[in-house]
């Protein structure tokens, strides 16, 4: 049994037990967080596609942790123009556990 989520303008194809980060959710650390753009769903090898989210399904996982990943630096350089400019970036992420698909 497999779902595809929609959260934070991006998709991810879950099943129970995985594990993924997504962009940052406002819920602490060991909350419950439902997600309920479900846009399909598999069960016992039958399909459902929403039309745009598949209506009745949710998928429900623990937050596992909030934080930060690595920097990423972006310079921005013109040649002869004496132009540069250094800018460091961290994304804020929360790692998720899928523990249950409503279906």
């Amino acid at each position: 049994m497999y779902a595809v989520v929609k959260t934070g303008g991006k998709q991810y194809k879950v099943s129970e037990g995985d594990v993924l980060f997504v962009e940052k959710l406002d819920a602490n650390t060991g909350d419950t967080v439902t997600l309920n753009e479900v846009l399909v769903c598999s069960k016992d090898g039958e399909l459902k596609v929403g039309a745009p989210v598949v209506e009745g399904v949710s998928v429900e996982a623990k937050v596992l942790e909030q934080g930060r990943a690595k920097k990423i630096l972006v310079y921005k350089y013109k040649a002869k123009k004496d132009y540069r400019r250094k800018q460091g970036h961290r994304q804020s992420y929360t790692k998720l556990v899928v523990e249950k698909i409503n279906a």
